[in-house]
């Protein structure tokens, strides 16, 4: 039987998370990052092993982890600037038209490599326009950074369409999300 103690169990601070108190940096989008809206801690999941018996099977903890993709949407500015950084990073990396599109992509990067242990956000590695680093900043209710979600070795896999429409009553104006993949994610108490 478990037993617990309520006294020593109550926690210390009774702020609750707020939704609208966070930053996004990605040393690769520059421009995305000031007009960020929304942002997502992924979630994570853990396999399982099943052992079948007569009677009942058993589960077992698995031996890899997943993630969900991080998402985020942003407003695009009117020269379409922070789109295009996703663009190009895309195209980079699927080099649709050439094979120096890859190449290029990967001679002008200033981002991260596969395997480099440093934890900065601006390195200049070798093959650095592949991947970057990111990092979601979770702010308290004075604002101050409490918490950072730092993912290691994001590329993007899908960015949003833009929809242009004369027939619009009100300006709303444009927004795209951008969904990435990534090596994995730590959280890190500031």
């Amino acid at each position: 039987m478990t037993t617990t103690n309520v006294q020593t169990r109550q926690p210390s601070i009774m702020d609750y998370a707020s939704p609208v108190q966070f930053r996004f940096k990605c040393s690769k989008l520059p421009k995305v990052e000031f007009f960020c809206q929304s942002a997502n801690i992924p979630g994570i999941g853990l396999g399982e092993a099943v052992i079948d018996t007569p009677l009942k099977s058993i589960p077992f903890p698995g031996d890899k982890v997943t993630y969900q993709d991080l998402a985020i949407s942003f407003l695009v500015d009117e020269n379409l600037n922070n789109y295009k950084e996703i663009h190009d990073w895309i195209i980079g990396l699927g080099a649709p038209q050439n094979h120096t599109q890859f190449s290029t992509l990967r001679d002008t990067g200033t981002d991260r490599f596969p395997g480099q242990t440093t934890t900065a956000i601006n390195n200049t590695v070798p093959d650095g326009g592949t991947y970057s680093d990111a990092t979601l900043t979770v702010l308290n209710s004075k604002n101050i950074a409490v918490t950072e979600i730092r993912f290691h070795n994001i590329f993007p896999t899908s960015l949003g369409s833009l929809s242009y429409d004369v027939q619009a009553s009100d300006v709303n104006y444009l927004q795209s999300s951008v969904d990435f993949s990534y090596m994995y994610y730590e959280i890190v108490q500031l």
